[in-house]
């Protein structure tokens, strides 16, 4: 996420520190870089232009020139600066009071509307509400199909469609169906387009008129840049737009849309999308974005993320073993579930500030992911008592591991020497053992 933006920052912040005392130009000189790295990261230029005008007006000051550590107070400045260009204050969750709380979700084709209504539905679930998936998008070839498997995976109810009936009718059953089942939120997935029309636009009008939503939220493709944020500007010039919801934020390299949409559009940034699974969908904040485009990570929603899916008692379990000097394969694989559970290991680290003593962590990718579910491959094929007691694993047994893993024995070997070298660092560390063990994530494989 944003590592175009991240190393070129750096690299402006790098210099800056260098400086035991910064002048007007050296200031100049990072302006100059800061506005080239925005640029080539799809940024608006009418964006990046304000933003640098405040920074400059706010860096240029006495009192920072003449600090102690000015370097440091020009990069709480940019931060600060750039939360403000994100939206400023944290987003809310949505208003969904109402008999029921109707929400639309519009946008182009492709910019993942279906999945992310979805995404939206669970999350609201998970906060004690009843919503109900209306498959509206009539266009797009078998859009309706997929809204009904994205339902069931996330365990709701998709309303479909009867046939011949319109768009506007659809809309109007689903608010009194839902209020004849108890769901008190409708979720309106509707149909996109590859580009803004006028058939587009008065048949989402003309939705939005009948079923008098409480929320209309542009759902836009962060990897498109500033096609994302030309669309959002048509959108919101026919629908009253109360928020923007980022999608594929966790595959943009460069930023242009997230800092961008905001500034142009004239709406909060209200959710992002940071990852494929269901539960991949993040309330927007501002400042903590801006930490993360900076380098500083964001250890905060790292904690949130953990405090809903790490299994509690499974932790409790694991430390008091682990008091005990205790640690099995078993304790192994229980463990690596944990931080499956977090979402794909890049995601994780990104959340990890890029400075200081994690400075040197290495890069994750695809490759990493497969390691490992190879790991927890072996340890499954492992009896109980080869689990619980690897001095037993013979040639014939890791052989017979192997095909059951669908791995080979070398991997097998690795795995065990790095397990044993895990074992011996436990007697004297307490925390952070994960990561040291496997030598910064070079899981088996």
């Amino acid at each position: 996420m944003f590592e175009g933006l991240q190393d070129r920052f750096q690299e402006v912040f790098r210099r800056l520190r260098g400086e035991g005392r910064i002048t007007q130009e050296h200031l100049a000189a990072a302006l100059k870089e800061l506005r080239l790295a925005l640029l080539e990261g799809d940024v608006h230029f009418r964006v990046v232009k304000e933003f640098l005008a405040r920074v400059e007006q706010k860096a240029l000051g006495e009192r920072v020139l003449e600090s102690l550590s000015p370097a440091q107070q020009v990069i709480a400045i940019v931060r600060d600066e750039l939360a403000e260009t994100l939206g400023g204050a944290d987003a809310q969750e949505l208003r969904v009071d109402g008999a029921p709380a109707v929400i639309l979700l519009c946008g182009l084709q492709g910019s993942g509307k279906t999945t992310t209504a979805g995404k939206l539905g669970r999350r609201l679930a998970s906060r004690g509400r009843y919503p109900l998936l209306v498959a509206a998008d009539l266009q797009r070839a078998a859009a309706v199909e997929q809204l009904v498997q994205v339902g069931a995976r996330v365990e709701l109810p998709v309303l479909t469609p009867d046939p011949g009936e319109g768009v506007v009718e659809l809309g109007r059953r689903a608010v009194r169906d839902a209020r004849e089942r108890g769901r008190d939120v409708v979720l309106i997935d509707t149909a996109g387009r590859l580009h803004v029309d006028e058939p587009l636009m008065v048949e989402i009008a003309a939705l939005a008129a009948a079923v008098e939503p409480r929320e209309i939220l542009y759902v836009a493709d962060a990897m498109t840049g500033q096609d994302a944020v030309k669309s959002a500007q048509e959108f919101g010039r026919v629908l009253a737009l109360t928020g923007v919801l980022l999608t594929k934020l966790d595959g943009d390299t460069r930023g242009g849309a997230a800092l961008s949409i905001r500034e142009v559009v004239k709406v909060p940034i209200r959710y992002a999308g940071v990852g494929e699974r269901p539960e991949d969908l993040e309330l927007f904040s501002p400042a903590r974005m801006a930490s993360r485009i900076l380098g500083m990570g964001d250890v905060l929603a790292l904690i949130e993320k953990a405090q809903e899916t790490v299994d509690a008692k499974e932790a409790q379990r694991l430390a008091e073993r682990l008091s005990r000097k205790e640690f099995t394969l078993e304790d192994l694989r229980d463990q690596l579930r944990q931080v499956r559970k977090l979402g794909p290991l890049k995601n994780v680290l990104e959340m990890l500030p890029k400075m200081g003593p994690l400075k040197g962590l290495p890069e994750v990718g695809d490759a990493d992911e497969r390691r490992l579910a190879a790991t927890e491959a072996i340890i499954n094929s492992m009896t109980l008592a080869e689990r619980r007691n690897p001095a037993l694993l013979n040639a014939s047994r890791k052989k017979r591991i192997a095909r059951g893993s669908g791995t080979s024995v070398q991997q097998i070997n690795q795995l065990m020497k790095q397990y044993l070298q895990m074992k011996k660092m436990l007697k004297g560390v307490k925390g952070g053992w994960l990561r040291k063990a496997f030598g910064g994530g070079a899981f088996p494989g």
